[in-house]
């Protein structure tokens, strides 16, 4: 590989003055070069070298042997998903838009498929050695980009691929700047391009001049605004025309009568041009900052032939220049100069023709739209049915681009327009997708009224689905009964109602109603469709568990997973079901069944377009972790559920990841921590019920409280649970713990009864479900607090399936022991505390192992503060078992996502791992890491 990345900055002038900015650019070919992946966000004020400095990276990572991508967002272009990365990548614009997709539902949502079609040439392309991608003028960026470049940047950032992401500044970019701010805080490097100083600009015009400047000479910067494309342009032009004198290696003005011209320099540059060649320009920039020539001879009516003394003049006069397969206008200040020559009026209707002309030719109306968005007025018929079109195509691949386009629409609209209401229905199905609830309902109510009927039951059962997700349960079940009352509703609407209907009751906990209402639609099934009959199975299997059925509430559910995998139900029923059967597993603590369940229904998410629930499979797993006793394993699928609700627009569920990182907090001893979460939590909108984690949020906060110190509170908190069999079932069953803790709670607040309900409750349960023994060890555990019985306690330890709990009853038993005055009790109490002890600290808990501790000393016996040598910062040995499991599979050559399904881990988490685990190794490539790996784990490569 000639050449390599050295300190030296490249020689075009408009770098002069860049040390520090080539350095970073530098620095990051180099760590790429071995492997190591960056992210580099420019940012700059138009003309101060942002584009130019792309250019020469490029140029510069070509010559080291780098593959280059590139890419271009356009204010005209902004619309398409996904442009500028398309453009990058080699593929046509409307590639996605025009996949095939017939065997998708229509509501489904392909930007998790987009994504992971994105992912994988990236991943082919970077498997081959280093890779620069650009994308330049991101502030048109379309917001899938945006949303595909948090992803790929997190889950590519161990691969040997550099982003330099440039942007100008300025304008009212909010998406852009939270894009750009996360990225630099999970590393990216930030470069801001400031105006050439006093030092820099000597250096330009000693590059163009070749000559040392006078003062007057450097004058010309403050004409130029020490923007080095203007001040390039500048130099040349003058010394093209002799307004230079050059003597003994310095330069000087030949006359101060060329200063005012120059400070119009771009102006005059177009003056000096023929009339027929500026309104070619003019034409041409209506089209955007690069056109294709066919598009600029229809729109003038000409033959390209005809226009071809005309673009030579152009190019010759350095305003446009070849770009691929179109033209471009060299830069945003001469684009900018060549429609600041047109008055409003004229380019609304240069738009509005060049609107017309896309939509005649056919094919996706989406880049019409650009242009209709800005020429139409108020009730161009036309021009909204082509922003109707483009809103319907581009719904499924970007919402947000759609939910834009029909509030454009809705604005141009007359209200007395028959097509208002159809508008609206659109808008309000992108404003769900991107989570705006409270504006989808806002359009949504007018609209029931004035609908023809079919769409007022469309229109009001998404009402009822908004309601859901926004959580008001009994607003949405209110709705979807009101759709069920009228006549001639259509099946696939009336499953649709009684599914949501079945889901709020759900959310509500009202399942005795849900009980009769799923037992009538199963007793007459024929009159029923499969998205109701599922909805009505799913929601015995809820009711059954509360009731303590277990064995029937995974017949009712494994019942619904068969209709939904061979019938017609709606896309969101096949992995509820899956995340409702893993939930189950994972309440009776077969965790890999609950594992390759939770599996299965991110396949189906992602497949069937459910981006509601994208979040749901890392919350999952969290628990799933939780209950094995991976702390660490547990709080990063939390947080990569977070990241995925907010990317996604599904917020609702940040509180449920909140919730777990509270727990996680309170169990390692950090309250403070647990507390802020606790308060977040309680800040973020409610979750819609879809994860039945109501009892085990209330629960946390109960937790939280406790250890706080506030008893009164976490009563308070759990008062409705204590006196509500079945809110007891439910919670007992969910979360395994809350059986011993509560009693426990109780006993600690004088509050005996609750203590004796929460032990009948559990013994019941046990009693129910002899086939699940975790129901045996809870019951165990309780009656042990509340008797005060050794033995029960003894069996808890011994047989609880969940390393926590065992460790919580063996305490127990050991702070009961401990309490007699005969020595061999005291020294079986010593080795119940010792156990609880070594438990806790292997699975995280240290605030349990402190507490364990403090009881130790109460008995005359001091252990330390740590059993086992402490785990290095850096090194092999500091890697914890999943790091080292995620470094053996990524050494053996898996992707990212097939170490995820070997873990059962999200995707997202194991790059989270993989990037501790490259700095903890202090490298920089999956080639050091397999090398390391063999070095460490000889043979065990060699069985792959």
């Amino acid at each position: 590989m000639a050449g390599g990345p050295g300190s030296r900055g490249p020689s075009w002038p408009g770098w002069r003055g860049r040390t520090r900015e080539w350095e970073l650019v530098a620095g990051l070919f180099r760590a790429a070069r071995v492997g190591r992946g960056g992210v580099l966000l420019v940012e700059g004020r138009s003309g101060v070298g942002k584009s130019r400095m792309l250019d020469v990276a490029a140029d510069a990572a070509a010559r080291w042997g780098f593959r280059v991508a590139r890419g271009c967002a356009d204010e005209l272009t902004q619309l398409i998903p996904l442009a500028p990365l398309m453009a990058a990548l080699g593929a046509s614009d409307d590639s996605f838009v025009t996949g095939d997709d017939a065997a998708l539902p229509r509501s489904a949502d392909r930007r998790l498929l987009m994504l992971e079609q994105l992912r994988e040439p990236l991943e082919t392309l970077v498997a081959h050695g280093p890779v620069l991608l650009t994308l330049d003028d991101l502030q048109w960026a379309d917001p899938m980009t945006l949303l595909a470049l948090r992803s790929l940047t997190r889950d590519l950032a161990s691969s040997p691929l550099i982003w330099m992401l440039a942007r100008t500044c300025g304008g009212d970019a909010p998406r852009l700047d939270r894009l750009f701010h996360l990225l630099e805080r999970d590393g990216a490097t930030r470069i801001r391009l400031e105006a050439l100083d006093g030092e820099a600009v000597a250096e330009v015009v000693t590059d163009v001049l070749g000559a040392v400047p006078e003062p007057d000479v450097l004058a010309l910067a403050a004409i130029a605004d020490a923007n080095p494309f203007l001040l390039v342009d500048l130099l040349e032009k003058l010394k093209s025309e002799g307004g230079f004198q050059v003597a003994d290696g310095r330069a000087r003005v030949v006359s101060t009568q060329l200063l005012p011209r120059a400070q119009a320099v771009t102006r005059e540059r177009l003056e000096e041009l023929s009339v027929p060649t500026r309104h070619l320009l003019q034409v041409a920039a209506i089209l955007g900052r690069s056109f294709p020539v066919n598009d600029l001879a229809e729109m003038l009516g000409e033959s390209t032939g005809d226009l071809l003394p005309m673009l030579e003049e152009a190019m010759s006069a350095g305003i446009i220049e070849s770009a691929g397969h179109e033209l471009a206008f060299r830069h945003d200040l001469l684009w900018e100069a060549v429609t600041g020559t047109l008055s409003s009026a004229v380019r609304r209707a240069l738009h509005h023709e060049a609107g017309e002309m896309l939509l005649r030719r056919g094919g996706s109306a989406v880049p019409a739209a650009t242009h209709l968005i800005r020429g139409a007025g108020r009730g161009d018929a036309s021009a909204l049915l082509g922003l109707d079109r483009a809103a319907r195509e581009v719904l499924r691949f970007s919402p947000q681009t759609a939910a834009d386009l029909a509030k454009r629409a809705l604005e141009l609209t007359d209200s007395t327009d028959p097509e208002w209401v159809g508008r609206t229905a659109t808008a309000v199905d992108a404003l769900t997708a991107i989570g705006r609830l409270s504006e989808a309902a806002d359009l949504a109510r007018p609209a029931l009224s004035r609908a023809a009927p079919m769409l007022e039951r469309r229109l009001r059962c998404a009402l009822a689905y908004i309601l859901l997700l926004s959580g008001r349960p009994a607003d949405a079940v209110s709705e979807a009964e009101s759709l069920l009352c009228q006549q001639d509703i259509s099946d696939d609407l009336r499953g649709v109602a009684e599914w949501t209907v079945f889901w709020g009751l759900i959310s509500l906990n009202d399942l005795r109603k849900g009980q009769l209402r799923a037992e009538s639609i199963l007793a007459d099934r024929d009159r029923h469709s499969d998205a109701a009959v599922v909805g009505a199975l799913l929601m015995l299997s809820r009711f059954a568990m509360v009731d303590g059925r277990v064995a029937d509430s995974f017949a009712h559910v494994h019942e619904a997973l068969r209709i939904a995998d061979r019938g017609a139900v709606e896309a969101i029923q096949r992995p509820y079901a899956r995340l409702l059967l893993s939930l189950n597993f994972r309440c009776m603590c077969q965790f890999e069944a609950a594992e390759m369940a939770i599996q299965a229904a991110q396949g189906d998410i992602e497949t069937l377009g459910v981006t509601v629930l994208a979040a749901q499979p890392a919350l999952f797993r969290a628990r799933v972790k939780l209950a094995t006793g991976r702390l660490d394993d547990a709080a990063a699928e939390a947080q990569t559920a977070m990241t995925i609700a907010d990317d996604m627009g599904t917020q609702g569920f940040i509180r449920v990841g909140l919730s777990i990182l509270a727990y996680i907090a309170v169990r390692r001893g950090d309250l403070e921590d647990a507390v802020r979460h606790v308060e977040r939590y309680l800040s973020e909108p409610g979750a819609p019920g879809m994860l039945f984690g109501s009892a085990w949020e209330r629960w946390v906060e109960a937790v939280v409280a406790e250890a706080r110190g506030d008893r009164e509170r976490a009563m308070e908190l759990l008062a409705p649970t204590y006196a509500d069999t079945e809110k007891q079932r439910w919670t007992l069953i969910t979360v395994p713990l809350a059986a011993p803790w509560m009693t426990r709670l109780a006993l600690a607040a004088g509050n005996r009864p609750y203590a004796q309900t929460i032990v009948d409750t559990a013994e019941h349960l046990a009693g129910k479900n002899p086939d699940y023994p975790i129901l045996a060890a809870a019951a165990a555990h309780a009656r042990g607090l509340l008797s005060r019985d050794p033995a029960a306690l003894a069996f808890a330890a011994a047989n609880h399936p969940q390393p926590w709990e065992r460790a919580s009853a063996a305490e127990d038993l050991g702070a009961l022991l401990a309490t007699t005055s005969d020595d061999s009790v005291h020294e079986q109490a010593v080795n119940c505390l010792d156990e609880a002890l070594d438990c806790y600290q292997r699975v995280g808990a240290l605030r349990d192992a402190a507490r364990v501790r403090a009881r130790l000393r109460a008995s005359g016996v001091r252990r330390r503060h740590w059993v086992q040598p402490e785990r290095p910062a850096f090194g092999w040995d500091s890697l914890t078992d999943t790091e080292r499991t995620v470094a053996e599979l990524i050494a053996r050559g898996l992707t990212n996502r097939q170490a995820a399904a070997r873990m059962f881990l999200s995707p997202h988490t194991v790059s989270t791992h993989l990037r501790r685990i490259f700095a903890k190794l202090d490298i920089a490539s999956r080639a050091e890491l397999a090398r390391i790996f063999a070095e460490k784990c000889p043979g065990l490569l060699g069985d792959s």
